[in-house]
């Protein structure tokens, strides 16, 4: 028992591992509560900027007020990057000039553009006016390639060398730079018209002899990212070739900046998880900290649309109505194969959704795919008919009836299991985000196949 005692412990333990600590949250809001700066900055020093960007989502809106006003100068403009979009503005309107000037001016110029980007005007005028005209100039530059690009993606700060360069030459140059980028990775070789031609790794720099030529110890795997790339194909390609980070290239092919590996992830989980709001039918915009009236307004299409669905789905069962009548038991059971139907199509459906954002199904193989998944609909529909045709016999003592729905259970998990995979792949090739609209395709295809292939077998067979 007491081994058992401890592994729950421990598993408790390792759940809320990267979680706050409600005691220490609570002790923050006191201090607010009595007003006592100084608490208040003892108890926010050990935290990390995602944790206070967390605290300041989980309380409500008058407590971040007055959390925020003070903690005063002593917001950090890290916790600006890593709060939600949606608050951004919320919370930047409630900083004091001085104190927001001060904090973006820590920031990268990457940072900076992801926080400006969505902003009002007045916000963002606020922020590029506490930018030093160079460090402006760059945001500005980034801000005017397209949303949801690699221009805006990419940091404007970048190591680069000579690609005649030693070790020393290198070594020398960085120990005398007045400003570097506070992460950096590589050591970007470029020709004399400053376009790319290797990366150097600092840990192979650190390694070698001063005299040792740069081009020597380049990486093999090289790749530069064109400024307009779509930020999606930018995280699929340091997801893909194990990047760490990659330079950013013009039209002419010169470096104009770099995308580092934390911002590439970034994209790859918001991009997983608008993919699983979508799924799901909710709005990718949809956050823990809006008001009722947002979030009903959000999900309020969605629910009109699978309303949409469930009418067409009815629609079916009224022209069997007779039927149902006559045979009660076929009210009873029909909602089995529908459901079975909609639960098959929508597994399928998920992995089909994300293979194709992971660009693993494509035209080579997704008639391999397609046959796999009718043949797994297939034995699924035969096991599960074997086990309903056998409820139908004994609940309702019907040889027949078992028959019927051993039939419908077949037909509908084998379309279940097409269409899951054929929707969202007609769908992208018309160009429509797979993620969004195959949900209410794939539940409006299984419902009806369902209801058609169980009632009209019922009408043939049983009357």
């Amino acid at each position: 028992m007491a081994n058992e005692s401890d592994t729950v412990v421990a598993e408790a333990e390792r759940d809320d591992a990267y979680v706050l600590d409600r005691k220490a949250v609570s002790q923050i809001l006191y201090a607010v509560d009595v007003e006592d700066r100084d608490q208040l900055v003892t108890l926010m020093e050990p935290l990390h900027a995602a944790d206070i960007a967390d605290l300041l989502e989980q309380v409500n809106a008058f407590d971040r007020m007055r959390l925020i006003r003070l903690y005063g100068q002593e917001f950090d403009g890290d916790i600006l990057s890593e709060l939600d979009e949606t608050l951004r503005e919320e919370v930047i309107g409630i900083l004091r000039p001085e104190v927001l000037a001060e904090a973006v001016r820590e920031l990268d110029s990457d940072d900076v553009v992801d926080l400006i980007e969505d902003l009002g005007d007045t916000e963002r005028d606020a922020i590029l006016g506490a930018l030093e005209a160079g460090d402006r100039a760059a945001v500005q530059q980034s801000l005017s390639y397209p949303e949801f690009s690699a221009g805006r993606l990419m940091q404007r700060e970048v190591v680069m060398a000579p690609e005649h360069w030693n070790v020393g030459d290198a070594i020398d140059y960085m120990r005398n730079a007045d400003h570097l980028p506070e992460q950096f990775y590589h050591i970007v070789l470029v020709d004399p018209k400053l376009r790319p031609v290797a990366n150097v790794t600092l840990g192979r720099l650190m390694a070698s002899r001063r005299d040792v030529l740069l081009r020597s110890i380049a990486e093999e795997t090289f790749h530069t990212i064109p400024a307009t790339r779509d930020e999606g194909e930018v995280a699929y390609a340091f997801n893909q070739y194990h990047l760490i980070s990659a330079p950013v290239v013009d039209e002419n092919e010169r470096l104009v900046g770099m995308i580092t590996i934390d911002d590439a992830m970034a994209v790859l989980d918001e991009e997983n998880e608008e993919d699983i709001l979508r799924l799901a039918g909710v709005d990718e915009e949809s956050r823990l900290s809006d008001t009722v009236v947002d979030t009903t307004k959000r999900r309020f299409p969605w629910l009109a649309v699978n309303l949409v669905t469930a009418v067409m789905a009815s629609l079916v069962i009224a022209q069997f109505e007779a039927a149902i009548a006559q045979v009660v038991a076929l009210a009873v059971l029909m909602p089995i194969v529908a459901s079975m139907g909609g639960n098959a199509g929508t597994q399928s459906l998920t992995v089909a959704v994300r293979a194709l954002a992971t660009k693993d199904l494509t035209g080579a193989n997704v008639w391999r795919v397609v046959r796999r998944e009718v043949a797994v609909g297939l034995v699924n529909g035969i096991a599960f008919a074997i086990i309903m045709s056998i409820v139908g016999i004994v609940w309702f003592g019907s040889l027949a009836l078992g028959g019927v729905i051993a039939a419908a259970m077949i037909i509908n998990l084998v379309v279940a299991g097409l269409a899951g995979i054929v929707i969202p792949v007609a769908l992208e090739k018309l160009g429509v985000d797979p993620a969004l609209a195959s949900g209410a395709f794939v539940t409006t295809v299984t419902d009806v196949v369902g209801f058609f292939a169980f009632l009209g077998l019922a009408v043939i067979v049983l009357l």
